[in-house]
C-alpha cells in the first residue's frame, strides 16, 4: 500500500511540474492568434522577451497601464513570445521562439523585439527604426513618436488622446 501511494504521489509531482512547465509552442500561439485576429478585426502584437529583461518588463507595463490598456486590447492580440532565457531558465521559452525569431531578423536585435502582423500573419510593421535599429521597448520622446507611427499603421483608430496616453506612459 505504501509503494502504491509513493508512486502516485511521485507521478503526481512529475505531472504537476511537467504541467507548470511546459511552455505553448509558438505555432500554437500564433495559431490560436491568427483566428482571434481574424474573428475580431485585429492585428497580431509579437513582443519577444524573456524574464532577465528589464526593457521587456517596462514594455509590458507600459502596455497595460490604466491609460493605454484599453487600446492596444482594442487594436491588438498580444503575443508574448519567451525567447533567449539564461542559462538554466531555458524551460520557460515557447518552443520554436528562437527560430522565429530569426524568421524577422530579430536574432540580432536585442529585446524586447516585437513585431504586428495582419490577421493573415504578414507583417505590417516592426521593432526596427529608419536606421535599422530595435526600438525595443521604446522610452525617449523620439522612439515613443516612432512607435505611435508604426502602430498608425496597423491599429484600426489611434485618437489623438490615445497618443496623448501612450506619450505620457512610456515617455520616460
Amino acid at each position: 500500500m505504501k509503494i502504491k501511494i509513493l508512486v502516485l504521489l511521485i507521478t503526481s509531482i512529475f505531472y504537476f511540474t511537467t504541467a507548470v512547465s511546459a511552455q505553448e509552442t509558438t505555432a500554437s500561439l500564433l495559431e490560436k492568434a491568427q483566428v482571434k485576429a481574424k474573428k475580431e478585426g485585429k492585428s497580431v502584437f509579437i513582443k519577444f522577451e524573456a524574464s532577465w529583461c528589464g526593457w521587456c518588463h517596462k514594455m509590458t507595463k507600459d502596455m497595460k497601464a490604466k491609460n493605454t490598456k484599453k487600446f492596444f486590447e482594442d487594436n491588438y492580440v498580444i503575443v508574448p513570445v519567451v525567447v533567449n532565457e539564461s542559462k538554466g531558465k531555458e524551460q520557460l521559452e515557447n518552443p520554436g521562439s528562437r527560430d522565429l525569431l530569426k524568421k524577422y531578423k530579430g536574432d540580432k536585435a536585442g529585446l524586447p523585439f516585437w513585431l504586428i502582423l495582419d490577421s493573415d500573419l504578414k507583417v505590417i510593421t516592426d521593432s526596427f527604426d529608419n536606421n535599422g535599429q530595435n526600438l525595443g521597448g521604446p522610452a525617449s520622446a523620439e522612439e515613443v513618436n516612432e512607435f505611435i507611427n508604426k502602430i498608425k499603421k496597423s491599429a484600426k483608430i489611434v485618437s489623438k488622446i490615445d497618443v496623448k496616453n501612450i506619450k505620457k506612459q512610456f515617455i520616460q
